[in-house]
């Protein structure tokens, strides 16, 4: 029996932005349908060494996909000189349970969060939106710049980062990159990057609101990826607030996403403050944007759904490309 092998090289090579949009709208629609099986992600804490490693399995009816991610988070890696997180993603046969593949899950896991924005995005911003703000200037920051310009097109990107170093080495290694412009102007504060935007993205670990309701224009869709615990949060309670909320499932929301479980707390939103999933939305279960003026959220924590679809997507290319190496189990 054989197994593919995939290095972060080839999952980036394997796993193409615009195919992976597409794979996120099918998985999303499969989950809001009652055609995946998807348990909340189980969490391990390493206290001893400030971490975490969480397990997430899923398996999707419709398209036959089965697979389990294993992520780790260890902040203190940065002292170490190492990732925070690492992952691994293995791919199994759904009709006999045998590995088929088994990935390197971080570069998957970027993409397919960048991807989960990308089709938010398509689904919810304006058509003509092309002004993007990122804040941000990590991995995800990446992908998620790269979603947006494949679904719209963008003429002028903003980018702000707490380090200035790092905005600026994002904007040197992400012009003119693919679909996304040669524009990216470096913003000295989140003010100026959210002001006017068509489109925002927040991809940080802030456990505080890293912009404000009073700078975010009528009609702008936001992306909030980057907190995915109660105790992060990005996106202040007013804009919350103000928005229509879609998330990518109901149940992984109100236990994880700090920017929804807090203005819940105060009293500010109910439960019923949440529109829709975003497979509702695909499936044509609820509608979307409704007027030009409306302001879109599309908060997302991360469902397994998506690196199940992810890595059937990657395999079949790795095998159409002959990507990776095999080894025999």
């Amino acid at each position: 029996m054989k197994m593919r092998i995939l290095s972060a090289a080839d999952v980036r090579r394997a796993l193409p932005m615009a195919e992976a949009i597409a794979g996120m709208k099918q998985a999303f629609a499969q989950l809001s349908t009652g055609q995946a099986e998807v348990p909340l992600r189980g969490r391990v804490d390493v206290a001893p060494h400030s971490g975490t490693t969480l397990v997430m399995p899923a398996f999707l009816a419709k398209s036959n996909d089965l697979a389990v991610k294993v992520v780790s988070v260890f902040p203190k890696n940065s002292e170490r000189y190492e990732p925070t997180i690492y992952a691994a993603v293995l791919v199994l046969d759904a009709e006999t349970g045998r590995p088929l593949a088994l990935m390197e899950g971080g570069s998957l896991t970027a993409i397919r969060t960048g991807a989960g924005s990308g089709a938010a995005t398509d689904l919810l911003a304006r058509p003509n939106a092309s002004v993007v703000a990122i804040l941000g200037s990590g991995v995800q920051a990446r992908t998620q710049l790269e979603a947006v310009c494949t679904v719209r097109d963008i003429r002028e990107v903003r980018v702000y980062s707490p380090t200035h170093e790092n905005a600026v080495t994002f904007a040197r290694e992400m012009r003119g990159v693919g679909p996304i412009p040669d524009t990216i102007r470096i913003m000295s504060n989140p003010e100026t990057a959210v002001r006017g935007a068509d489109i925002i993205c927040a991809a940080t670990s802030s456990s505080k609101p890293v912009f404000h309701n009073k700078d975010v224009a009528a009609g702008a869709h936001i992306n909030g990826v980057g907190s995915y615990t109660p105790a992060m949060q990005e996106v202040d309670a007013e804009t919350v607030r103000r928005a229509l909320v879609v998330v990518d499932e109901r149940e992984a929301a109100w236990e994880e996403a700090g920017d929804l479980i807090r203005p819940l707390q105060d009293g500010l939103i109910t439960e019923a403050h949440i529109h829709a999933e975003l497979g509702e939305i695909v499936a044509g279960l609820k509608p979307g944007r409704t007027s030009p003026e409306q302001i879109t959220f599309f908060k997302s924590v991360g469902v397994a759904v998506q690196d199940a679809i992810s890595g059937r997507i990657a395999l079949e290319n790795a095998i159409k490309h002959n990507l990776g190496t095999e080894a025999n189990l």
